[in-house]
């Protein structure tokens, strides 16, 4: 993959050297509304990086600043179930790596599992299960990453914890659960939502795993917030649609705005 290329020709704009990295999932990208001092690449200009095909993914990276921390926002991410290999769907964590993000922060659209939860909500992402059954870790070693990084706490403690003070002192309700990524792109089964319960998972969706375990590769610390956009199959009676989460999301994007640049202006 092109990781020097576009580095490369990232550092050509002059872009400012981001310290966070945020991906914005389905139907969240409003966030990157409150970057100041944007500077924005679209994706087809970047080497290497594809140009996303699911809606709500707008295929651009803006730099800029959230209170006095330089980021870059990744405005639509690859999926697996896209048809792009797990290299593809790491390309951009590789690329903040090598520009120098310190932090990488990972939004998503998720079914809840957790009959508590009240869509749509925040979640807290406390650990993940990988029912992808593929890392971008295999294969030849991309330097400097390390073949068999740590995954005893890939969603640093410090930024859990940051995450939840903000979450108090701004009303934010935000409940700790893990995540469990599946490969779609169909929803999942009542079936399959019953065995997911059983083993743990509060929350389900098709995207996040990849990216964290190439972060926790080149040691970059990860925080994680799920957007609880509906209850999963067999939970609720309703039918799921793309078109619902994207809503949901939209609606729940002021609550994810808040929370996220009070976490940034307080790294």
């Amino acid at each position: 993959m092109m990781i020097g290329d576009a580095v490369s020709y990232l550092n050509g704009l002059r872009v400012p050297t981001p310290r966070v990295a945020i991906v914005l999932g389905s139907g969240l990208q409003s966030l990157a509304e409150s970057v100041t001092d944007q500077i924005t690449v679209p994706y087809k200009d970047v080497p290497g990086f594809p140009e996303p095909s699911v809606e709500g993914h707008s295929g651009s990276l803006v730099f800029g600043r959230i209170g006095g921390t330089d980021v870059v926002c990744q405005l639509g991410r690859f999926h697996l179930y896209e048809g792009w290999d797990e290299e593809t769907v790491v390309f951009p964590v590789r690329v903040f790596a090598s520009l120098g993000v310190e932090i990488l922060v990972v939004t998503n659209a998720a079914g809840g599992l957790n009959r508590a939860a009240d869509p749509p909500s925040l979640m807290l992402i406390s650990d993940h299960i990988n029912f992808m059954f593929r890392s971008p870790l295999a294969g030849s070693i991309v330097k400097p990453e390390v073949r068999f990084p740590d995954m005893s706490s890939p969603y640093d403690p410090v930024l859990r914890n940051l995450a939840q003070s903000v979450a108090r002192e701004r009303g934010i309700g935000l409940q700790p659960g893990v995540y469990v990524g599946v490969l779609g792109p169909s929803y999942e089964t009542p079936a399959e939502i019953h065995m997911l319960d059983r083993i743990g998972a509060d929350a389900v969706g098709m995207s996040t795993v990849p990216e964290v375990i190439a972060a926790r590769a080149r040691n970059l610390r990860v925080l994680g917030i799920s957007t609880i956009t509906n209850l999963a199959a067999g939970i609720s009676p309703e039918k799921l649609s793309h078109e619902g989460v994207l809503a949901a999301g939209k609606q729940a994007g002021s609550m994810l705005t808040m929370l996220i640049t009070g976490i940034v202006e307080r790294i």
